[in-house]
C-alpha cells in the first residue's frame, strides 16, 4: 500500500502571512473609479454649462479645468489603490465632486468680473479659479504623502502631545498678534504678512482631534464613572468635571480674543461628542450644551454691558437677531445672503445665471449663498447630501475599526466635518451668528483645502485598517515565531498607545 501524503502546511503553522485574495479591494477601488468618473462628468457638465450662459457659447478648451482635475484625482486613486486598497470607495469620489465644483464656481466668479468682450479669451489657469487649481494640486499631494507616511493609524498617538501643544499654539498665534496681522472682517483667524496669507486654525482642529483621542482612551474607565442618576441619566463625579472646564475655558478665550463663535463651538463641540464617543454618557452632551450655552449667553451679556474684549460678539449677535436693520452698513453682508438664497429659489437661475458678485465674500464665506443662489434649493440640498455622506462614511470607518484610538480618531474627524459645515451654513442662513469659518472644498483658500485633504487622507487610512481582512494585519495577523499575534476587539483598548 502507498502511504498517505503528508498534510500540507498550513501558513500558521510554517509562520507565514497567508496569502490575501485581493478580489474585495479590486472591487471596492473599481467602484472608487467609477464614481470618480461619473464625479468629473458632472464637473465637465458644470463647467459647459456656465460658459453657455455667459458667453453663449462653448469654447474649444472648456475641458481643461476638468481634464487638470481629472489628472490630480486620479493619480490619488491610484495612491489609495496601493497604500490603501480596503479604503471607503465612496470618500474619494464625493470630495473630488465638491473640489470640482468649487473650483468651477470661482472660474464663474472670475468670468462674471470680466468685461463681456474679453470673458472668452480669460486664461483658464488666472484668476481665483486657477489658483484654486493649484491649490488642489497641493492639497491632494499632502493627502498622499499622508498614506505614504503613516501606514498605521495607531503610530500618530505616539506624538499626540506634541500635537496637542501645536493645536494650542496655532489656535492662538492669530490672537495675539496685532489686528493688522491677523484680523479679517473682525474675526483674528489668519497669519497675514503681505500677500501671503493662512488659517492655522484649519490644522489645529487636526491636531487636537489626535489629542483628544489620545486622552480619551486613557481616562474614558475614570470619566466613565457615575456619581448620581437624575431622570434616568448617570451623571459624572464633580471631580471629572476638570477637563471639560478647562476645554470650556478655553473655548470661551478663543471666543472673546479670536472673536469667532463658529470655531469656538467647533473645538469645544469636538471634544464633548469625542468624550461622549468614548464613554457612551449623554450626561456629558447635556453638560456640554449647558457649560456652552451659559458662557454664549454670558459673552452677550458682558458684551452689551462692559464691551471690551466682548464688544464684537455683541455686534454680531445683535446683526444676527435683526440683519434688516442695518441693512446697508452693519447687516449688508446676512442681508445679501438671504437676498441671494432667497432669489435662488427651488431650481435657482442655473449655472452662470446668477448675481453672485453682490455678495460679500462670496469666493469665502459666503459661497454656498452664491451658488444656491444658481443651483436652488436642491442643488444646495445636493450638496449637503454630498457632505452628510462623507461624514457618514468617517462614522462607518469609527465603527468598524478595531482600535479604540482609531474609532475616537475616525469619529472626531468626521464629526469636526459635520460641525464645519453646520457652523457655515447657520451663519449665512441665519440660523446661528456668522462666524469667519470656510466651506469645506469649496471655499477659496489653501488653509481650507489642505486641511480637509488631509482630514479625508487620515480616514481613508482608518477605514482602510477597518475593512482589511483580518490576515492583512487587521487581526489575525501571524508573528513572529508562529504564534498567533494579539487581537484587538471592538471597545478594547489599542496595545500601541503608551504614556
Amino acid at each position: 500500500m502507498t502511504a498517505p501524503a503528508a498534510p500540507a502546511a498550513s501558513p500558521a503553522s510554517t509562520g507565514e502571512m497567508p496569502r490575501l485574495k485581493s478580489a474585495d479591494s479590486t472591487k471596492r477601488r473599481n467602484s472608487e473609479l467609477a464614481l470618480l468618473a461619473l464625479a468629473l462628468l458632472l464637473v465637465l457638465a458644470y463647467y459647459a454649462t456656465v460658459e453657455a450662459t455667459m458667453l453663449d457659447t462653448i469654447t474649444p478648451d472648456f475641458w481643461v479645468p476638468t481634464a487638470a482635475l481629472a489628472g490630480v484625482f486620479l493619480a490619488m486613486h491610484v495612491v489609495v489603490r496601493f497604500l490603501a486598497p480596503f479604503a471607503d470607495p465612496a470618500l474619494i469620489p464625493a470630495v473630488a465632486l465638491l473640489n470640482g465644483l468649487g473650483v468651477g464656481f470661482l472660474r464663474r466668479l472670475d468670468l462674471g468680473g470680466t468685461e463681456v468682450a474679453e470673458r472668452a479669451a480669460l486664461s483658464t489657469f488666472s484668476g481665483v479659479g486657477g489658483r484654486q487649481l493649484a491649490w488642489t494640486l497641493i492639497s491632494v499631494v499632502l493627502a498622499a504623502a499622508l498614506l505614504v507616511l503613516i501606514r498605521d493609524h495607531r503610530n500618530v498617538s505616539r506624538y499626540s502631545y506634541t500635537l496637542g501643544l501645536m493645536g494650542i499654539v496655532l489656535i492662538m498665534i492669530p490672537a495675539v498678534l496685532p489686528a493688522r496681522f491677523s484680523e479679517v472682517n473682525g474675526a483674528k483667524l489668519w497669519i497675514k504678512f503681505g500677500s501671503f496669507q493662512i488659517q492655522p486654525g484649519e490644522f489645529a482642529k487636526l491636531a487636537l482631534v489626535v489629542f483628544f483621542a489620545f486622552y480619551l482612551v486613557r481616562k474614558r474607565e475614570v470619566l466613565s464613572l457615575a456619581a448620581k442618576r437624575f431622570l434616568g441619566i448617570d451623571f459624572p463625579r464633580g471631580r471629572d468635571l476638570g477637563p471639560v472646564l478647562v476645554v470650556w475655558m478655553m473655548s470661551l478665550l478663543v471666543l472673546v480674543f479670536v472673536k469667532d463663535l463658529g470655531t469656538a463651538l467647533l473645538y469645544f463641540g469636538l471634544f464633548i461628542v469625542t468624550l461622549y464617543v468614548a464613554t457612551e454618557r449623554v450626561s456629558w452632551l447635556i453638560i456640554g450644551l449647558l457649560l456652552f450655552f451659559g458662557g454664549v449667553f454670558l459673552a452677550y451679556f458682558l458684551g452689551a454691558s462692559i464691551g471690551g474684549p466682548f464688544a464684537n460678539f455683541y455686534d454680531r449677535a445683535q446683526i444676527w437677531l435683526d440683519p434688516f436693520s442695518e441693512p446697508d452698513t452693519r447687516g449688508y453682508q446676512l442681508v445679501q445672503s438671504l437676498l441671494g438664497l432667497g432669489t435662488g429659489g427651488l431650481f435657482g437661475s442655473g449655472p452662470g445665471g446668477g448675481a453672485p458678485g453682490l455678495i460679500p465674500e462670496v469666493r469665502n464665506d459666503f459661497i454656498f449663498a452664491g451658488m444656491g443662489e444658481e443651483i436652488g434649493l436642491f442643488g444646495l440640498a445636493a450638496l449637503l447630501m454630498l457632505y452628510l455622506l462623507i461624514v457618514e462614511r468617517g462614522l462607518r470607518a469609527a465603527l468598524d475599526v478595531r482600535d479604540s484610538f482609531g474609532k475616537l480618531v475616525a469619529g472626531g474627524l468626521a464629526f469636526t466635518m459635520g460641525l464645519q459645515v453646520f457652523v457655515i451654513i447657520g451663519g449665512i442662513s441665519g440660523l446661528i451668528p456668522l462666524t469667519g469659518q470656510t466651506t469645506p472644498f469649496l471655499s477659496s483658500g489653501g488653509s481650507s483645502l489642505m486641511a480637509n485633504w488631509l482630514l479625508v487622507a487620515m480616514l481613508l487610512r482608518i477605514s482602510d485598517a477597518a475593512r482589511r481582512p483580518l490576515a492583512a494585519g487587521g487581526g489575525l495577523a501571524t508573528a513572529p515565531g508562529g504564534k498567533a499575534a494579539p487581537q484587538q476587539l471592538h471597545g478594547a483598548p489599542t496595545e500601541v498607545i503608551r504614556p
